[in-house]
């Protein structure tokens, strides 16, 4: 009986338990052996990192996923996404349900281990197969073990990134994070009329927060718990194309402090400190800088993009997140 189970579970996911994972300890072994993955492998280093916010970064291009924790690279893995004609979207989206005996409602019941929700049409992290190339229809495949692991240091409302397209090589310069659909908008005339910005926290109390900064459209939007409570005009420099993310870290003497998310192209910048010159490029509305800074919390992410983020602009109208609150597992 025992080998009928395991011969089962390897037509199902054959690639996936078959899959190579190595755990380590330092930032160099991590490096060493993030540079030489093949499809199926992955590497685990948490004690580099043993606490703080999790972001999780998916670089579809190159079919690599990179966990983040306090902002410092704990682990990465190979994946599997979307094949032609069911691509996996890209974003900024919020974990809206984990669920590590899900079963799919779309297709014929099957298995979806680990999963954690990234949209209710259908999209998630889950334990799949993982052949080397795209053949999901739009999830994001993981070793069975790494999503284990994953599973056990995430939460709902965490932030996950998915950038880039299968098939063609992200560059430095690679714009465009954000997924194309409709979102909640506000029009800058809208926020000309309200002093500069909009500020409605009331529509989610609590949860996760995340920013993101268009340079596109001189404008940023706020999300907590994947809902819109904020739009503001900004002021940032328009002529840098490149695709910046960072987490706000809390460190054991009390302070805190922006670090950057070491996307394609920008690894070298990972786990480093905002320069405050960097920084004092952007400007807000001295109203909308009090009142975010007041909500700001230890995971807290900030997106700078070229991607439009709403009307008024010469870009694409795009979804940031679903805008609906986070749930506790349940049965599709």
């Amino acid at each position: 009986m025992r080998r009928s189970i395991i011969a089962l579970m390897l037509l199902v996911f054959p690639a996936t338990l078959q899959a190579q994972g190595a755990k380590v300890s330092s930032p160099v072994e991590l490096t060493r052996l993030a540079d030489e993955l093949k499809p199926g492998q992955w590497v685990w280093a948490p004690e580099i990192a043993p606490e703080g916010p999790v972001t999780i970064y998916v670089d579809l291009s190159a079919q690599r996923a990179t966990v983040y924790r306090n902002g410092v690279r704990i682990a990465v893995t190979t994946i599997s996404s979307g094949k032609p004609g069911h691509e996996t979207p890209t974003g900024v989206f919020t974990i809206l349900q984990k669920d590590a005996k899900h079963h799919s409602s779309k297709y014929n019941n099957a298995a979806m281990p680990y999963m954690e929700r990234l949209t209710w049409d259908g999209v998630a992290l889950h334990a799949g197969g993982l052949p080397g190339y795209p053949e999901s229809h739009g999830c994001v495949h993981l070793p069975l073990d790494f999503s284990r692991a994953l599973f056990g240091i995430t939460a709902l409302g965490g932030t996950v990134v998915v950038a880039g397209s299968a098939g063609k090589p992200m560059t430095a310069g690679a714009a465009g994070v954000l997924a194309p659909a409709s979102a909640a908008e506000a029009s800058m005339g809208q926020l000309a009329d309200s002093g500069g910005f909009i500020w409605q926290p009331q529509r989610a109390p609590t949860g996760p927060l995340t920013i993101v900064i268009s340079r596109t459209d001189q404008a940023a939007v706020v999300l907590r718990n994947g809902v819109e409570i904020g739009r503001t005009i900004v002021q940032i420099p328009r002529d840098v194309p490149d695709t910046r993310v960072l987490t706000l870290t809390h460190e054991k003497d009390g302070s805190e402090h922006w670090i950057y998310i070491g996307v394609p192209g920008h690894e070298g910048q990972s786990g480093t400190a905002l320069d405050a010159a960097v920084a004092a490029q952007v400007r807000v509305p001295r109203g909308f800088y009090t009142a975010v800074k007041s909500s700001l919390v230890p995971g807290t992410t900030i997106l700078v993009t070229q991607a439009s983020i709403g009307q008024g602009s010469v870009g694409q109208k795009v979804t940031i997140m679903d805008s609906v609150p986070a749930e506790v597992a349940k049965t599709d």
